[in-house]
């Protein structure tokens, strides 16, 4: 069994390593600006696919084997999303998916989560989060990549219980290489990117599965890792 004592240190360290390379970053890309007058955060590298990424919140996403019943832009919390109604008649399942595309080159990742929690407790009245776990799955690169390799997505699954109705609910920042529910994860491959004149575009995906009340969240792991994989490899292949 680990002491109490080792898992603190063990998580002080994961800082401490975090902290040195945001300041490695930070040096990195802070003194040529310092030399030159022009700072990297103020004037970052332009995002190549934002028109595309824009669009997403218009017309959604389409998705191999899932039916659009419904798509419409949604205020929730701070930003617009897209809000779309699928149906997948072979898994005989249905699913809200919720997109926040990137919308300039200086929108970052921050409060995604938390905006959607509010809505939640908004439009039901009750929004308890349970059985919350991190979730893993992985996607082939599109062809236009020239690469046949997989890349991993890592995001949050839990469940969500409403007066009304019960939901598994998967999250993450979905990017061109794969996807995790940190935006800390977005801005160090960000600042990565901007040394070598490159963006890294993101969109923030919340999936809503419906499920049986108060159930077991993992009874709808089969058809969230689906739709997960389907909804990262259209991105992936499109917009990001």
């Amino acid at each position: 069994m680990i002491s109490l004592s080792k898992f603190f240190k063990e998580k002080q360290l994961a800082h401490v390593v975090v902290l040195l390379l945001l300041l490695l970053l930070l040096l990195i890309g802070g003194v040529p600006g310092y030399i030159t007058g022009r700072w990297q955060w103020k004037q970052p590298p332009p995002v190549a696919s934002l028109n595309e990424l824009r669009e997403i919140r218009k017309t959604g996403l389409n998705l191999p084997d899932w039916q659009t019943i419904e798509q419409a832009e949604q205020q929730i919390g701070t930003g617009r999303w897209s809000l779309q109604i699928l149906k997948n008649e072979e898994l005989q399942s249905q699913a809200i998916l919720l997109l926040h595309p990137q919308n300039g080159p200086m929108d970052q990742p921050e409060v995604e989560w938390t905006d959607i929690n509010g809505w939640g407790r908004s439009r039901w009245g009750k929004w308890d989060i349970a059985q919350s776990r991190s979730a893993q799955f992985t996607v082939k690169r599109p062809p236009s990549s020239g690469s046949n390799a997989e890349t991993k997505v890592e995001a949050r699954f839990f469940r969500v219980s409403t007066p009304q109705e019960t939901f598994a609910v998967l999250q993450w920042y979905a990017t061109p290489n794969g996807g995790h529910p940190s935006p800390l994860r977005w801005f160090l491959a960000d600042q990565l990117a901007q040394w070598h004149k490159k963006r890294v575009p993101w969109v923030s995906v919340s999936i809503m599965i419906p499920m049986e009340p108060l159930g077991q969240v993992e009874t709808t792991w089969t058809v969230a890792q689906s739709i997960g994989e389907t909804v990262q490899a259209t991105l992936m292949a499109g917009p990001l």
